[in-house]
């Protein structure tokens, strides 16, 4: 019996057929139910996983520059337009999580605010000269004591507008933090923390998962009434969900904190002192400078001295946390990573906070809209742009895995 000898194929040659797709001699179309690879696959943003996900401090950066933008503007505009950056951002790269649905909550929370703001007005009265009179409430006589407080009287359009204004920048802060919490883990944010916040760290995360704890509470409650044929509307079905609803939050929190203690976060090794007055000298004049540096850059007045102070203050205060960090004897198991595209969604909230500072330095008026005599608000140009740039984070951080690449 005699052997055949093998035949060689040639590479990409099944059968003896030409490969398909395989840049060969044969037909360079793609084989049925294949698809073609990107060509650029790098500039694609990938689908977050544990690996690449987005640090929980980037986030936070990225919506305390939001804030600090909106504490520099009464332009209800200006201050509508973060809201829509926000809320885009949220809407393309939030997930499933229950943290991540506090943002609604955050927004009706604004809400309440503005209304409570304009309430507070018509009726304790502002100082605000107004002219055009909108209707007038009994006012109830107050003693002498009590001179320049004012309940009731009449209501005019300039102290209700100056009111709105002031209570959508204050709403506008609270949703920019709701943004926050609805995009970065707080587990992940804690475990991000320096060694020596860690007295600090379990009262973050019981703060940082209440809010997130009681809407997942809400939603699950209210899911189960409505399976058993219950109300879930109304003030009778608000009272009987109501205390449920905070103590379980106030639970899971509380488990969390206990869990984190038991696994030994806390935990302290003995220092020189001292290096433990170094570090708490360090730490507490950092601190300082970061508050007045902050109270700086907030006021009308102090942006020449702010910016340097806060400066000096981040860094006094991150040598006392490096020193601080040698009495924690924990280790982080595979430590989250602050890699270019957390660069760029802590930098594009940084650079909205810093073009809007300095917007306000050139064209006040701009950003401040006088309320007497009553004048539409305009939509500056520079300002507008310099807030557009804080939509980066949707196009840049990394996709949920349930949704695909805008």
């Amino acid at each position: 019996m005699r052997i055949q000898p093998r035949r060689r194929l040639r590479r990409g040659v099944r059968g003896g057929a030409p490969a398909a797709g395989r840049g060969g001699r044969g037909n360079n179309k793609p084989a049925a139910g294949r698809t073609r690879r990107p060509r650029w696959p790098r500039l694609r943003t990938p689908e977050a996983n544990r690996s690449n996900a987005l640090h929980a401090g980037a986030w936070w950066i990225w919506a305390l520059g939001l804030a600090a933008a909106a504490s520099r503007t009464t332009n209800p505009l200006l201050l509508g337009l973060l809201v829509g950056v926000a809320g885009y951002v949220v809407a393309a790269r939030r997930t499933d999580a229950p943290w991540a649905r506090s943002y609604g909550a955050f927004v009706k929370l604004g809400l309440l605010v503005i209304a409570v703001r304009v309430l507070f007005s018509v009726v304790l009265g502002s100082p605000i000269p107004g002219t055009h009179v909108l209707f007038a409430l009994p006012e109830v006589p107050l003693p002498d004591w009590a001179r320049g407080v004012r309940i009731g009287g009449r209501v005019s359009a300039e102290q209700v507008l100056f009111a709105l204004y002031d209570g959508a920048k204050l709403a506008t802060l609270l949703i920019c933090v709701g943004a926050a919490n609805a995009l970065a883990n707080p587990a992940r944010l804690l475990k991000s923390l320096p060694g020596a916040l860690y007295e600090a760290g379990v009262a973050v995360v019981v703060a940082m998962t209440f809010a997130p704890n009681m809407v997942a509470d809400v939603v699950r409650l209210r899911t189960a009434r409505r399976l058993r044929g219950r109300p879930t509307g109304g003030v009778k079905a608000i009272v009987q969900i109501g205390l449920p609803v905070l103590e379980g939050a106030l639970e899971r929190s509380v488990a969390v904190a206990a869990s984190m203690d038991a696994r030994g976060y806390g935990r302290t090794a003995d220092v020189p002192p001292a290096v433990r007055r170094t570090t708490t000298v360090l730490t507490l004049g950092g601190l300082l400078g970061v508050c007045a540096g902050s109270y700086g850059l907030l006021a009308a007045a102090g942006a020449s001295y702010g910016l340097p102070l806060l400066i000096a203050g981040l860094l006094a205060a991150m040598a006392g946390l490096r020193l601080g960090g040698r009495r924690s004897v924990r280790t982080r198991y595979r430590p989250d990573r602050w890699g270019p595209r957390s660069w760029l969604v802590a930098g594009s909230g940084a650079v909205v906070a810093v073009l809007m500072i300095r917007a306000g330095t050139y064209d006040p008026e701009a950003l401040h809209p006088p309320v007497v005599p009553l004048t539409a608000p305009t939509l500056p140009l520079w300002p507008a742009a310099s807030i557009l740039i804080g939509l980066l984070p949707a196009f840049v951080a990394p996709v949920p895995p349930k949704e695909s690449t805008p």
